[in-house]
């Protein structure tokens, strides 16, 4: 079982590498020290598991899990802090360990993982993928490598050519999950879809026009313009009109 390890305390990966070390069955293949970087780690080493905080600088874990979409290791939630406890059952972890963790509850979630078969978590996870709702950083492809975008650099997704796309006023990123998946996945308060092929972050749109017969018609912030569809419109007439003025 590979395992990734994310925490910014050093002491406290530490430990954990330590405890792990005792079970021939499970490797560590890395360690990161925020969210953003824990973000990149899944994308790259494709952990079964990951060992996660959840106050960190940056990301903070639950955001990280809402920004795997489908392709999720499980997730152990390792924190000091029990609040969250409820919140990261909903995100569907495995487990939750407190800090410090002892060896005997370790064991327990070792256990646990290893009753998970991977066909089954593959099963179970795209099932569970669209409730993740609200995620806030994504990952995305350009070139070999992964960027970490945060929502407030989305202008919009758009579905080119059999490519979800993700854009920004720097440039046009690659990404994974279809326009459903991350329609799904999207806070509805900051972003709306206005035709099958593009979603536009509300904040980025800087006029809407009628047109003939129903339709309308977006511009952004960036000068990009795209149709609405006629059954969207008035939908998002409604989303702008109630939105409260944000910094930008």
């Amino acid at each position: 079982m590979k395992v990734l390890l994310v925490d910014d305390e050093e002491l406290a990966l530490a430990r954990l590498r330590k405890l792990l070390a005792a079970y021939d069955d499970v490797i560590v293949v890395g360690e990161a020290g925020d969210g953003e970087q824990a973000i990149q780690a899944v994308a790259e080493l494709r952990p079964d598991a990951v060992f996660l905080d959840i106050k960190m600088p940056g990301a903070d874990g639950l955001e990280v899990v809402r920004s795997l979409g489908s392709r999720r290791p499980k997730i152990v939630f390792c924190t000091a802090f029990d609040e969250y406890a409820v919140e990261a059952f909903e995100l569907h972890a495995v487990d939750y360990l407190l800090k410090p963790v002892t060896r005997a509850r370790l064991a327990v979630c070792i256990e646990h993982l290893r009753r998970i078969p991977a066909a089954e978590w593959d099963v179970a996870v795209e099932r569970i993928a669209g409730s993740a709702a609200g995620a806030t950083r994504f990952l995305a492809r350009y070139g070999a490598k992964y960027r970490v975008v945060g929502q407030r650099e989305v202008e919009y997704f758009s579905f080119e050519e059999g490519l979800t796309a993700l854009h920004t006023a720097t440039g046009r990123f690659a990404m994974d999950p279809t326009l459903n998946v991350l329609e799904s996945r999207l806070d509805p308060d900051q972003f709306f879809r206005i035709s099958r092929g593009v979603i536009v972050r509300l904040d980025a749109v800087l006029e809407v026009a009628p047109l003939v017969g129903g339709y309308g018609e977006v511009r952004l912030r960036n000068g990009m313009c795209f149709p609405v569809s006629r059954r969207r419109f008035r939908n998002l007439l409604e989303k702008l009109e109630g939105r409260r003025t944000e910094p930008h």
